[in-house]
């Protein structure tokens, strides 16, 4: 494999050439995701384009991150505005010069030691038709305890069907839906959303057989009832996809019906106590508890059953239904008039246009 940076940006690729997109908000994790990329054996990336997408970066306070000496005359930092991941890549694949493949890695992975070569084979055995190949993400968990609640969260992004953690996508596939959608402001469905409109635009998705390993971060104790602001991007795909996006997408339903009706047991004791009425309040009361306890073991039981994780699990599961459920009603005000996909193309309205498919130069041969 060939190919060059120039001063002006762009980048001169041969087939099967690729660049590494980054989004970062500065994490301490950066460092090994860039060394354990340099010293992977094989091709290395035309370039790697990182995205400071930290609050108030402007380009003034450096990216704290020490760049390998064998990525250096590649890599190229830009500000992604701290609009969210989504936008973040946008940003970076539209910098990366002409590279045919963009490959996607987070900030918190470890790309395998022989990651170059798998990705270069990944990319090879591709048809035409295939618009991006997924890795295989590894997430390992302690071996001498049963796993946290957060754990075994993380442990989910193993079987996550198109997670950006690693993913690549042909130019022309991203070119031909417009990139990523930046009404997703979180790290959450923005990459299954991605691949249901490049599937929607005519490509195909191939299973590819590099390894990723996706560490557990430190997680606080407050994390699972923050990340119910999902609830809201859950809305938008509906929208978007139909309600059978769920199947297509091989993504688990969570909890929101329960989470609905805890909340709801929940109004209803504080309702019936304000207009004296105690019974119906009592037995409100009930249901809410019984539905709190029944989610609180649900999450202990599996876990470690330590003190402080029975102490984070009660506290959480009180106030995760409440939290989901404000997150939904959320989502349903601000994006009740979000357009359905056009099934035909990907895209949003719009006539209709047939799906854009690779051309000769952007293929990648066996």
């Amino acid at each position: 494999m060939t190919g060059h940076a120039t001063d002006t940006g762009d980048v001169v690729a041969t087939e099967g050439a690729y660049a590494v997109v980054i989004p970062t908000l500065g994490r301490p994790s950066l460092g090994a995701t860039l060394r354990a990329l340099a010293g992977a054996e094989g091709p290395g990336p035309l370039r790697v384009v990182l995205v400071d997408d930290r609050p108030g970066a402007d380009g003034t306070s450096p990216l704290p991150v020490r760049i390998p000496a064998a990525l250096r005359p590649v890599t190229l930092v830009v500000d992604g505005g701290a609009r969210g991941p989504a936008a973040a890549r946008n940003t970076g694949w539209r910098a990366a010069g002409r590279a045919p493949w963009i490959v996607f890695l987070d900030d918190d992975v470890v790309p395998g030691p022989t990651w170059c070569d798998d990705l270069a084979l990944d990319l090879a055995a591709t048809t035409p038709e295939e618009g991006a190949v997924t890795a295989r993400i590894d997430v390992p968990l302690p071996a001498d305890r049963r796993p946290t609640d957060w754990e075994r969260n993380t442990a989910g992004l193993a079987t996550a069907r198109w997670i950006t953690a690693d993913m690549a996508y042909r130019r022309a596939a991203l070119e031909s839906v417009g990139g990523f959608d930046e009404r997703f402001r979180r790290a959450f469905r923005e990459d299954a959303d991605l691949a249901l409109r490049v599937l929607a635009a005519g490509w195909s998705i191939a299973e590819g057989t590099r390894a990723t390993t996706h560490p557990v971060r430190p997680a606080g104790r407050w994390t699972s009832v923050r990340l119910q602001a999902g609830n809201a991007d859950d809305v938008l795909m509906t929208r978007l996809h139909g309600r059978d996006w769920w199947t297509r997408a091989a993504a688990p339903r969570g909890r929101l019906p329960g989470h609905l009706a805890v909340t709801a047991a929940a109004a209803g004791a504080l309702a019936c106590a304000a207009l004296r009425r105690p019974a119906a309040a009592g037995a409100c009361a009930a249901a809410w508890l019984a539905g709190t306890a029944e989610f609180a073991l649900a999450r202990i039981l599996p876990g470690p059953r330590t003190r402080d994780e029975i102490l984070t699990m009660a506290l959480t599961s009180a106030l995760i239904p409440p939290a989901a459920v404000w997150h939904w009603l959320r989502g349903q005000a601000a994006h009740r008039n979000a357009a359905p996909l056009d099934p035909r193309t990907g895209t949003t309205g719009g006539p209709s246009r047939a799906p854009a498919r690779p051309t000769d130069e952007e293929r990648v041969r066996r």
